[in-house]
């Protein structure tokens, strides 16, 4: 009966660790596409947020998937930590070649359009104006009418939330009894102008 292997030789753990590296570098190739894209399209921090997480799932999946396919399935702590040094290295070398020269591209690419649609942007610049204008008043006809409606709100110096006579509780009865004549005195008031 044969036992499989159940250790790897010191050659093979420098040789994964190696291979590790090597695929922390490619997973920060892959965090460089994010990258990009935060940079030609501006992000609110909760895509970036769930880029980020998006980015932690798929960096978990190489792990596992290169524990498979390296180490028959076996996962080591070496390898997290020379894929994070693999990233690291990656990220503060290559990395930032990477985008420090996308960045200088997309300026200059940025510039060029700009001055390719600049007569098409005085031409388009005043429909726009007229359509904002025209959206601008259709809105206000919907607009007006919510702004008449009143909210009725309780009378500030009736709120005795905070107030230390409320605490004993003595003029609980005044309120209700304010209340009730404010009410009848604005029921009184209705009829008067309906009249």
């Amino acid at each position: 009966m044969t036992v499989p292997e159940t250790f790897f030789t010191v050659s093979e753990e420098l040789r994964l660790f190696g291979l590790s590296c090597l695929m922390g570098a490619a997973v920060g190739a892959a965090y460089d596409v994010l990258r990009v894209m935060r940079m030609m399209l501006p992000h609110n921090s909760v895509l970036v947020a769930a880029e980020d997480v998006g980015f932690l799932g798929l960096y978990a999946v190489a792990l596992t998937a290169f524990s498979n396919a390296a180490a028959r399935g076996e996962m080591r702590l070496y390898f997290a930590v020379g894929s994070v040094l693999g990233f690291t290295l990656y990220f503060f070398t290559l990395g930032r070649v990477v985008t420090t020269t996308l960045r200088k591209l997309f300026s200059v690419m940025g510039a060029v359009f700009k001055l390719i649609f600049r007569p098409v942007r005085a031409v388009f610049a005043p429909l726009c104006k007229k359509a904002t204008v025209e959206f601008v008043e259709s809105l206000q006809i919907i607009v007006k009418p919510l702004k008449k409606i009143k909210i009725v709100l309780l009378n500030r110096r009736l709120l005795l939330y905070n107030k230390m006579a409320n605490k004993k509780r003595k003029n609980v009865k005044n309120v209700a009894q304010k209340n009730e004549t404010r009410k009848t005195e604005e029921k009184r008031s209705v009829q008067r102008r309906s009249r």
